[in-house]
Formats: C-alpha cells, structure tokens, sequence
C-alpha cells in the first residue's frame, strides 16, 4: 500500500505558483507548437553519458532555475524518446513544463524538494478526487495501491499520475529490477514521456502536441484541456528561450 504523504485541500500544483518569468497566457488563433529547445545530449547506449548529462543539467538550472536533478530526469527521457520513438520529437522543456505547472518540479513535497535519490522530500498525493470544491468525481480504480486511497482516486508524484495512468504507463528508468514509482523524478518523467508519445503522435506537429497535452491530466484537468495545455506550452516557451539564451 502506498503510503500518502502531502495532502492538501489544493492541488499541489499550487496557482499562481511558477518561478519568474513567470510566463503570460497569450491569444492563439491557431494552437502552435512551442519552440524545440535546446537539445539534450545524444544518448550513448554502449557507453557512459553521465558526465555530458550532469554539465547539461547543470546549465539547464543555471539558465532556467529548474533543479539540476529535475533537469537531468527531464533531459533523460528525451534522449531515451529519440531513440524509442525519433517519430515523436519530445523536448525535455515540454516535460519540464508540466514538471512546473504539476508540482514545481518536485517542490510540492516541501523542502528541499527532489533529492538526489530522485524523490520528493515527502510523496506528493493530490486531494481526493470525489468532485467536492470543484474536483473532478473519480472513483477508485487501484484500490489504493497507487495513491493510497481505496475510495477515490488521487494524482499523485511530481508529474501527477492518475493511478490508471501510472498502471498503463509506469515504467523503471533503471535497470534495478525494482517496480516504478511514481514518486521518482525519473521514473515519472519518462513514463510522461511514453504516455505523451502514445498513439504514435508526432509533437512537432499543432495537432500532435496539443493532443498529447491537453490530454495529459485527463478528467482532472482545470479549466479545460485546451487552457492547460496553453499553460504548458507558455512554460515550455519561456524555457526553450531561456536554454538558449
């Protein structure tokens, strides 16, 4: 059984939370794609990348202000992507924005945030999804193994998984031979990865990207898809300009 660490009456996504610049929401006539930032460095199966992983990271903080260890989880899972699914072209600014908007990147678990283990300093479990103070009604689907919760079901972990999402989706991102957790900044961004390149979607294309994002936080979405995926792609855009500022 999962046990459920912070649990607030709000979303952990706390409003009005993000770091500046704090991007502004703008009028799309069109829905666009936001700007590929830049690239993660090329993944090398056969040997070591680590060192040219942790100086990226380390740039990616300095001009961004996302936690180094966000970064590199978030920089992982696009280089594994362009080598499972090239067709997809994720951007790592695409999952470090919902990394943002869903948890501060991992600062929704209180001080000091995501450790260097990968999880939060407590585990992040939304409120329960049991359509009081404007919720979405969702009912238990994992009898709490996920979330904790056997009566409805909670988004839980620093990219905020739906148990039924994390149950489809949730994959290792080490080859420990441990189940994944959804709590780890590593696990969850590469399973964001998988979920958001699913149905062999193409993110460089309008339609691809604003599908997979718009769909991402499914019925608990606030506000609508479309407005939350306007709130990512505003995010992905101010970072994108900041890494290659």
């Amino acid at each position: 059984m999962f046990t459920v660490g912070t649990n607030r009456d709000e979303e952990p996504n706390a409003e009005g939370a993000a770091p500046p610049p704090q991007p502004t929401s703008r009028s799309r006539p069109q829905p666009t794609v936001p700007a590929q930032a830049t690239p993660a460095p090329v993944d090398r199966p056969s040997q070591s990348d680590e060192d040219e992983l942790d100086e990226w990271s380390r740039k990616i903080e300095h001009a961004t202000g996302i936690p180094a260890r966000a970064a590199a989880a978030y920089g992982r899972a696009e280089m594994w992507l362009r080598g499972d699914r090239p067709e997809c072209h994720l951007s790592w600014s695409t999952l470090a924005a919902i990394g943002q908007v869903e948890s501060r990147h991992g600062a929704a678990g209180g001080e000091p945030g995501i450790g260097v283990d990968g999880v939060p300093a407590t585990p992040i479990i939304g409120p329960p999804l049991d359509g009081s103070r404007g919720r979405a009604q969702v009912r238990d689907t994992d009898r709490g193994e996920v979330d904790g919760d056997a009566t409805w079901d909670r988004a839980v972990g620093p990219m905020r998984f739906l148990p039924a999402q994390w149950q489809r989706w949730g994959k290792r991102a080490t080859g420990d031979g441990r189940a994944a957790d959804p709590q780890d900044i590593d696990d969850a961004a590469l399973t964001a990865a998988r979920l958001l390149c699913a149905e062999d979607r193409d993110l460089a294309t309008a339609k691809g990207w604003w599908k997979a994002v718009g769909g991402f936080r499914g019925p608990v979405t606030s506000g609508g898809a479309d407005e939350y995926a306007g709130r990512i792609a505003d995010q992905a855009e101010v970072y994108a300009g900041q890494a290659s500022g």
